[in-house]
């Protein structure tokens, strides 16, 4: 069985049932880190609709959130998400605003947007 992550009429995402659970508890944790929704709607037959206005503002501050902490352990423990809501961003055509100019050309940043890249071929719809 697999669910659907959907934006207007197009499919972004298709993963099983046990992925988009690990995926939506992230997103939960990280919606009360960041004190603002992720725009991902709730799952109800097996789908949700994405709000692409406040996905790009959840991923915006998920982006600040990591900037200020070069913590190894938040770094580990987020990374991979974030990277994930970049790739679903890429895939809608959904802008994600970064932070600052340096967060891009940073060693984090760089390896997120590559780390997205390499999800975004994996992400079946």
């Amino acid at each position: 069985m697999s669910q659907f992550y959907d934006l207007g009429d197009r499919t972004l995402w298709n993963p099983s049932h046990g992925v988009s659970l690990l995926f939506t508890a992230q997103i939960a944790a990280h919606e009360t880190e960041v004190g603002i929704s992720s725009g991902i709607g709730p799952m109800e037959a097996d789908e949700c609709r994405i709000d692409p206005v406040a996905f790009a503002a959840f991923a915006g501050a998920l982006l600040t959130w990591r900037s200020r902490s070069p913590h190894p352990v938040r770094a580990a423990l987020s990374d991979g998400f974030l990277a994930m809501v970049l790739a679903l961003a890429e895939r809608g055509g959904i802008e994600v605003e970064w932070p600052h100019a340096t967060a891009t050309e940073a060693g984090w940043g760089a390896e997120i947007r590559q780390k997205a890249r390499e999800l975004h071929r994996h992400l079946a719809a």
